[in-house]
């Protein structure tokens, strides 16, 4: 653990972690083929300056990736199992509609408007300033299932999570259910058809969404091959994480499966 730290500031140039506002960090250990985070009082910051001005020279595939991994740190948060978390629920669903109202703007490398990259950074600080996870589960597997693509073959972070987060939707429908048809109503304001019918549409929209902002959407789009996914697994069990999700139920079997299904996803 993390006993002590220099105190410092940050100014945000590329929102996406939401460091400016919280106590992690993640570091690649490229001899170990690890990456590895962690948190502590300690690192967290003793001021931040956000700028929307300072993302005016951010490309199009960083503007995509911080956009991709705000959504992905939201959908970690909320997409678990109901506990009656009305505060936190509607603050990730109300997060998660500006990001897909904003995100095909904010890709517009050119477009530098200032309140578009103002809503662009503050929603990616609030993302994962640990205010959504207060007294409601967390899920992070698929952070988890990601982390292990970057350390195979070092693709953008976010660009593991869009490629798996479909099919972690498919393979664990059922014990998102719940979750799924709430985000499927209060997200994407689907309100017809039956309660697998409006988690199906849920599913098709947020891949249409990813599409809309350039994000892969399947393994086969981030180079993983077939044989790649043992050593995946591998990894995954190296690094202690053969029990994850919000219930710890998400064996390696199960992360096996969410691998093979992502490797040719496609809707």
């Amino acid at each position: 653990p993390v006993k002590s730290a220099v105190p410092f500031g940050t100014v945000l140039t590329l929102p996406a972690t939401g460091s400016e506002m919280n106590d992690g960090a993640v570091i690649n250990f490229n001899k170990e083929k690890a990456k590895i985070s962690f948190g502590s009082p300690h690192v967290f910051p003793k001021f931040s300056i956000l700028e929307p001005e300072l993302t005016y020279t951010l490309p199009k595939r960083q503007l995509a990736n911080g956009i991709t991994d705000s959504f992905v740190h939201i959908i970690e948060q909320y997409l678990t199992y109901p506990v009656n978390g009305k505060v936190q629920d509607e603050f990730a669903e109300g997060l998660l509609r500006i990001l897909i109202t904003i995100g095909p703007d904010v890709i517009d490398e050119d477009n530098h408007d200032y309140a578009l990259r103002a809503n662009y950074m503050w929603t990616a600080t609030l993302a994962l300033n640990r205010l959504l996870s207060k007294g409601v589960p967390g899920d992070w597997s698929t952070h988890a299932l990601g982390h292990e693509i970057t350390t195979l073959n070092q693709t953008d972070h976010a660009r593991t999570l869009s490629a798996i987060l479909p099919a972690v939707m498919v393979v664990r429908k059922l014990k998102k259910w719940d979750k799924l048809v709430q985000y499927a109503e209060n997200v994407w304001g689907i309100t017809e058809g039956s309660e697998e019918e409006k988690i199906d549409t849920a599913i098709l929209k947020t891949v249409a969404f990813l599409k809309s902002i350039d994000m892969p959407t399947n393994l086969s789009e981030v180079d993983v091959k077939e044989e790649d996914i043992d050593t995946l697994v591998k990894q995954l069990d190296i690094h202690g994480k053969e029990a994850i999700s919000e219930r710890g139920d998400q064996t390696l079997d199960v992360s096996r499966e969410i691998y093979r299904v992502a490797l040719d996803l496609n809707f």
